[in-house]
């Protein structure tokens, strides 16, 4: 099972009052269902792939309108030839689509009234509805962060966005292939979306993976800076052993102290040592005890005697 089926199981598994049933019902069938007119009269259907939302959404028709829905499972003969689950209804088709508000005196909605996600409460299971019709999540073992869920209706899309809203949790919108996306990247808004959707298992999987990642990428950051650290000491170094030697090729017409010969001394023996490194060598040898900024300004000083003689070499 996918990330993103797995968090589908659990919210289909969440027990609702009626009302914010009627809420999440309303913003499945907006997504994923379709309404019908034969000789016979208006009828229902929606139909999903996910096996647990389809018996999610028979039992909401079924317990909510006291109706006997019709399931067909049909076989795709392309691609992965996963079952496609098909509901009809055939009894109560206008008095459901008035109760779920998608049927009004205006004619049918493509999107549900704003005042029916009001409240934080109503708002919760709209974005349950939402993410059971189109949602996603990436597997955060193996990508980046990223849940999305698309409509075709622009002002639905909007909703999405203002019912996220309530809960703190910025989305954008991006068009792809004529329908409107909304989408979070960012990984703790993604574990507060799950928060809010009762998905307790998906949500500890995610924080679970997250920190392990956000670990290891801390790590590897802090690989590459001590790399990065340690070539710079070493072509810093391999510089000052040049500098030292065109002060020696040259002894005779510069002086140099003795507290500058002891740096030249532990840094022909040292080549890839660091400053602190240094420092601690110099100790050892003569006993003398100096800082790292003292033992970076005699290093300086040598590069300034040096630079004389290579600039004339040149």
């Amino acid at each position: 099972m996918s990330f993103t089926a797995d968090v589908k199981f659990q919210i289909c598994q969440e027990e609702l009052d009626d009302s914010d049933s009627k809420v999440q019902l309303c913003a499945l069938f907006l997504m994923k269902g379709s309404v019908h007119i034969n000789w016979q009269g208006m009828y229902l259907s929606f139909q999903s792939e996910n096996a647990a939302i389809s018996k999610h959404v028979f039992k909401l028709f079924k317990s909510m309108y006291d109706v006997n829905p019709r399931l067909s499972i049909l076989k795709k003969m392309q691609l992965k030839k996963n079952n496609i689950y098909r509901i009809q209804i055939y009894e109560k088709a206008q008095e459901i689509l008035e109760d779920l508000q998608i049927m009004t005196d205006t004619g049918l909605h493509s999107c549900p009234p704003s005042k029916m996600i009001r409240s934080e409460k109503k708002a919760r299971a709209f974005l349950q509805g939402c993410f059971l019709g189109s949602g996603s999540i990436n597997d955060p073992k193996t990508t980046n962060y990223h849940l999305e869920m698309s409509t075709s209706d622009e002002h639905f899309a909007n909703l999405i966005v203002k019912a996220m809203e309530k809960f703190y949790i910025p989305a954008k919108i991006t068009i792809r292939k004529n329908n409107y996306v909304v989408y979070i990247k960012a990984g703790e808004k993604i574990e507060d979306f799950l928060r809010l959707c009762n998905a307790s298992k998906a949500l500890m999987d995610f924080v679970e993976t997250r920190s392990l990642r956000d670990f290891y990428n801390s790590m590897s950051r802090l690989d590459n800076c001590t790399l990065a650290n340690e070539v710079k000491t070493i072509k810093a170094g391999k510089k000052q052993l040049e500098y030292i030697e065109a002060l020696e090729k040259n002894k005779t017409k510069v002086k140099v102290s003795e507290k500058i010969q002891r740096v030249m001394e532990i840094r022909k023996k040292y080549p890839e040592a660091s400053l602190n490194e240094l420092c601690d060598e110099c100790y050892l040898e003569y006993g003398e005890v100096i800082s790292k900024s003292g033992m970076k300004h005699r290093l300086n000083k040598i590069k300034e005697m040096a630079m004389e003689f290579m600039e004339e070499k040149e």
